[in-house]
């Protein structure tokens, strides 16, 4: 009987200690359920809005020119400028030919990274060969996916010549854009660039107007175009022009372009192009980290 009670408790004990086991497995499969908690970044992703690409703004500059397309939240965006410095009409096709149409020649290149700082804002760092630096930051207040009749983006910028320790300039901008139907995106983009005469007399500022379109030819394939007039202050040449074509593959996008210019900073077009004789055969590489 004493070995028929010890085996009794003992069975109890183990009932009990299972049954305990399990209580405590259930619960904690039940209150802390992991597959969604390691799913959440992965959805929360998923549904900012500003991740998807758009099909009739596929980058965040046209050839020189920003645009309103949002930076995803905490996300980063490159892009490379390169205007080869040889002027394609310098003397006759067999000297085009010989330098590469102007590749062996000299160039400006630019270095740009930017970041997603805020749901609609986005701040970033442009730096050119000519050791010019354009700090930017821009904000978007209406956007044409939301319903809205056009996109409307405020841009503010802090640019210096010598790594912005000569010549300090900074510009205020009003970027406007409305697509038409689904091939054509156009944009307005009024703005004042301060102190952009590098003189001390004179007008040292200049009222200027950035008018640009992007016409979608094929599901990845766009054709761009861009001038920008002055109309007030300081504005020496004529204005600058861009035109190109371009073409996307997932978060790349690679253009083509032609310019009387190689201005690639707001400050830079500001001071326009020498004339409309002289044309310089360049390219953008744009990468999209999202």
């Amino acid at each position: 009987m004493r070995d028929f009670a010890t085996a009794r408790r003992l069975a109890l004990t183990l009932i009990i200690a299972s049954a305990a086991s399990l209580y405590s497995v259930n619960a904690f499969a039940q209150g802390t359920p992991a597959p969604p908690a390691a799913a959440a970044p992965a959805q929360a992703e998923r549904s900012d809005p500003d991740i998807p690409v758009d099909p009739l703004q596929p980058d965040f500059t046209l050839a020189a020119l920003p645009t309103t397309l949002r930076m995803p939240l905490h996300k980063f965006a490159f892009r490379v400028t390169h205007r080869f410095t040889r002027p394609l009409g310098e003397g006759d096709f067999g000297d085009l030919l010989s330098d590469a149409f102007g590749i062996d020649g000299g160039a400006q290149i630019g270095l740009e990274l930017r970041f997603g700082l805020f749901p609609g804002t986005q701040i970033g760092v442009h730096r050119t060969s000519d050791r010019t630096i354009q700090i930017f930051g821009q904000h978007n207040f209406l956007k044409e996916r939301d319903g809205k009749p056009i996109g409307l983006d405020v841009l503010a910028t802090l640019e210096g010549e010598q790594n912005l320790t000569d010549h300090p300039q900074s510009a205020l901008g009003v970027l406007v854009s409305r697509n038409i139907q689904k091939f054509v995106a156009l944009y307005a983009e009024p703005m004042v660039v301060i102190n952009s005469s590098s003189f001390s007399s004179g007008d040292s500022s200049t009222g200027m107007i950035g008018l640009g379109a992007r016409l979608r030819v094929r599901p990845s394939l766009y054709l761009t175009g861009e001038i920008t007039p002055r109309f007030a202050g300081y504005d020496p040449g004529v204005s600058q022009v861009s035109f190109g074509i371009e073409g996307r593959a997932g978060g790349h996008l690679f253009q083509i372009n032609f310019s009387n210019g190689f201005a690639t900073t707001l400050g830079q077009i500001s001071r326009g192009a020498a004339d409309y004789d002289n044309w310089f055969f360049g390219f953008n590489i744009s990468r999209k980290f999202f």
